[in-house]
């Protein structure tokens, strides 16, 4: 898979249970540009539509869930790591070498 924007899913959710969600995707790294500001608290978005999902506080819903709310724009996803590095980032050991 390449890093071109056109290679990421039009639409990508961080919730398992949800239709379009990609586990090998998020492990790689995903980062969204939303209206032009970097976010870390998305949970789903769609490209095409124009709109993300993001966490409401710390409510949950009746099913433990966190509540969401819907916001429009533009929707910019990227890869956090190039492809090779993708692989090697938990590989690392922590901390400094033993010498």
């Amino acid at each position: 898979m390449n890093d071109t924007p056109a290679s990421l899913p039009d639409r990508l959710s961080t919730d398992p249970r949800s239709p379009h969600y990609d586990g090998d995707l998020l492990e790689r790294g995903i980062g969204i540009r939303f209206n032009g500001e970097e976010r870390t608290n998305i949970e789903e978005y769609c490209v095409s539509e124009g709109w993300v999902r993001v966490a409401v506080g710390k409510a949950l819903d009746r099913r433990g869930h966190p509540m969401t709310m819907k916001i429009r724009g533009k929707v910019e996803p990227f890869f956090l790591l190039p492809a090779d590095d993708a692989g090697d980032a938990g590989d690392a050991p922590a901390g400094p070498s033993p010498d």
